[in-house]
């Protein structure tokens, strides 16, 4: 392994631009598609270049855009990545969930068609669960598609649909068969964002920004051909999506560079004394967690080795969203309990672009505790799947 660790460690030397190891600021997320216009070249850049060595999905296969890494051959590649505090290449949820979820339940023409574009970040995908009247209880979805010849006509309304004013493409739950049950009668489908009769319009978040959209459907075409798993047995397919989903969402709550960002914060308002935090009980609470930080970032890395086993993430992935949801969240009570009176900005001067984006920031970790299932919801399914206790 030190020779493929050498190899990597070349190769990032020579290929990471330099701006692409410093901390990214929200407009220069690596999200790819075709309607993305990124602030700085070097986005796009870096992500074509670890889409070429198949670095974007290092450990999916060679044949679908992937590095075909094994387990340690991946870990080695983060090591070197996390060495030069290089960025992420290319994210979102063509790589933490539609792809995994093709990758399980997707016939052979739909990977090559889907998973090839989402390595190179050609496509950004967005996601068709949540509707007005069908949040937590997801399965009473209304959305409905009705056969026509090779197709399905599709009408309806999804919410909170993150991403989808840029999106290509969406993947999506409709009811197939609106006199089945509930939880059967639902289809997944994968189609364009392009597609006439397909219509978004972005929500205003308190936060001040808009990554969530109304997303409407009038009279859609979406063939066949693109539905993924069975017919009426998408609730199947869903459920594992969404595991993909809040493991993903869960990572958000660990990290040595959120450690760190909580140390220079506090090294910048509090000040320092022998090269310690000078307040005892703030110095007690950001080593608490980073110390938390730490467990729960080791404890993802099984989902890792569960992946490389070809084992899908299980119930554990809402302990791992409930628990990542929580970090996040701290993480930005710590950083405002630091800032003090210079968390109360909102536009311009006296206060600078990080401490207006981190009270920004405070405002949208609220809403950890409701994307990709509740806090509510991930907590009774601890109850239920992990721990066995009784409905």
């Amino acid at each position: 392994m030190s020779e493929f660790r050498g190899e990597v460690r070349a190769w990032l030397e020579e290929n990471c631009p330099a701006s692409m190891r410093t901390p990214m600021p929200a407009d220069e997320y690596p999200g790819g598609g075709q309607k993305i216009r990124y602030k700085n070249p070097d986005t796009r850049i870096w992500m074509e270049r670890m889409a070429q060595r198949g670095f974007t999905v290092p450990m999916w296969p060679k044949e679908y855009g992937g590095g075909g890494l094994s387990k340690e051959e991946n870990q080695i590649l983060q090591e070197e990545l996390r060495c030069i505090n290089a960025r992420p290449a290319h994210v979102g949820m063509g790589i933490s969930m539609i792809g995994p979820a093709l990758l399980e339940y997707g016939t052979e023409e739909q990977k090559q068609e889907h998973l090839p574009k989402i390595a190179r970040g050609d496509i950004w995908w967005c996601q068709g669960y949540s509707e007005p009247n069908s949040g937590s209880d997801l399965a009473s979805l209304r959305t409905s598609a009705v056969e026509d010849g090779d197709e399905y006509i599709i009408n309806g309304q999804k919410i909170w649909t993150s991403g989808a004013d840029y999106a290509d493409w969406i993947f999506c739950l409709v009811r197939t068969d609106p006199n089945a049950p509930k939880h059967e009668g639902i289809t997944f489908i994968l189609f364009s964002m392009d597609d006439p009769g397909v219509s978004v319009r972005p929500i205003k978040l308190i936060s001040g920004l808009s990554p969530f959209c109304e997303t409407f459907f009038d009279n859609v075409r979406a063939s066949k051909a693109n539905v993924l798993g069975e017919v009426n047995k998408g609730w199947t397919v869903a459920k594992r999506l969404l595991q993909y989903e809040r493991t993903s969402i869960g990572g958000i709550g660990g990290g040595s560079q959120k450690s760190a960002t909580l140390e220079e914060m506090a090294e910048v308002y509090v000040g320092k004394e022998s090269n310690k935090l000078a307040d005892p009980a703030l110095r007690r609470a950001v080593l608490g967690h980073r110390m938390n930080d730490r467990a729960f970032g080791l404890t993802m890395k099984r989902t890792v080795e569960n992946s490389q086993a070809g084992i899908a993430p299980g119930a554990e992935s809402s302990m791992f969203k409930y628990y990542g949801t929580e970090q996040n969240k701290g993480r930005f009570e710590l950083m405002l309990e630091m800032m003090g009176p210079r968390a109360l900005g909102w536009g311009d001067s006296p206060f600078d672009d990080q401490e207006l984006e981190t009270t920004r920031g405070w405002l949208r970790s609220k809403a950890n505790s409701i994307e990709g299932g509740t806090s509510e919801v991930q907590l009774n399914i601890i109850a239920k799947r992990v721990l066995g206790m009784p409905d």
